[in-house]
């Protein structure tokens, strides 16, 4: 399974011609789809509630309690879109996926002799089975015997039974999953910044952390979040911690902003970490058109404005 797109390299470029014109997000707080419009500057956007138990993502557990609702969700949202195409940018819950920054000291040059080496090495960093995960790919950097470089690669992995639940909803809605992106890196492709940023998307069960550069990835980190509202803001401010430090150790300079999307407003996100003191500003400026939808649906909605940048 190779329709995992999973670099910003790949998303606003050789991807942004792959990714149909139609996306559609899934989440706890429901099912958010968007299409590109010819002559508008922000794509146009509809949302469906769902059930508060129809979806919890992880790796280890079915994900889609009510697939039937969903998929009808997914059908009713996306027809109010009126998509251009049956292909469609399916963006899965971070709690889903898992993605790796790895080093290799050397690296076959087929795709066929990669796959298998990267299955290998995640064997152990993964509690799935590798061999029936979705499994992509990017070299971020090709390494150099001469510098004594390592190559540097962005592998992305997903479960293949929990694959194939949000696949198979999307079917039974009577679409296709052109392009299956996490809800991240999704947002990631609307990113115009060439500078370093820190970045963090929070879903209802994990929180990302990014730090990008360009067109590379200094460090992408899912964390699974706990329950507990208090303990849930403890692993926030706990994560974004970490992630300045490394930031700060990586680049000699601390992180001023950090970019922001999720379940929480950017206030409520701002209050949890505001010891960190950093400036939080929004990962997408929401245009009136997507201020209408609910608050909460921020997150899925940067995956989705991301999956559809540079589709018309």
């Amino acid at each position: 399974m190779n329709r995992l797109a999973i670099t910003l390299a790949a998303l606003r470029g050789e991807m942004s011609g792959v990714r149909p014109p139609v996306a559609v997000a899934v989440s706890s707080h429901g099912i958010v789809a968007g299409a590109t419009l010819p002559d508008a500057d922000f794509p146009q956007l509809a949302h469906a509630s769902l059930p508060a138990d129809a979806v919890h993502a992880g790796i280890l557990e079915t994900n889609l309690a009510r697939p039937s609702e969903i998929s009808a969700a997914m059908r009713a949202t996306l027809a109010r879109v009126e998509p251009p195409s049956r292909d469609v940018s399916l963006i899965v819950p971070d709690a889903a996926v898992r993605v790796f920054v790895l080093d290799f000291d050397t690296l076959p040059t087929r795709r066929d002799e990669v796959i298998p080496v990267l299955r290998f090495r995640l064997r152990k960093s993964v509690p799935f089975d590798m061999e029936q995960a979705g499994l992509s790919y990017q070299v971020l950097s090709e390494g150099s015997a001469r510098l004594e470089t390592p190559w540097k690669v962005l592998v992305t992995v997903i479960p293949g039974p929990i694959l194939a639940e949000y696949e198979s909803a999307l079917r039974a809605a009577g679409y296709e999953p052109g392009v299956v992106l996490p809800a991240c890196l999704a947002a990631l492709c609307s990113l115009e910044s060439q500078q370093s940023e820190l970045v963090a998307y929070l879903g209802t069960h994990s929180l990302t952390i990014a730090i990008v550069s360009g067109s590379d990835f200094l460090l992408y980190r899912t964390i699974d979040l706990p329950d507990d509202p208090a303990a849930q803001r403890t692993e926030l401010l706990r994560s974004v911690a970490v992630a300045c430090a490394f930031y700060e150790d990586t680049l000699q300079a601390p992180p001023l902003r950090l970019l922001y999307a999720g379940v929480l407003s950017g206030e409520e996100f701002a209050a949890a970490i505001a010891e960190s003191g950093l400036s939080v500003e929004p990962f997408l400026p929401l245009t009136s058109a997507a201020s209408q939808l609910p608050e909460e649906t921020n997150g899925a909605v940067a995956a989705v404005v991301g999956a559809l940048a540079g589709t018309r």
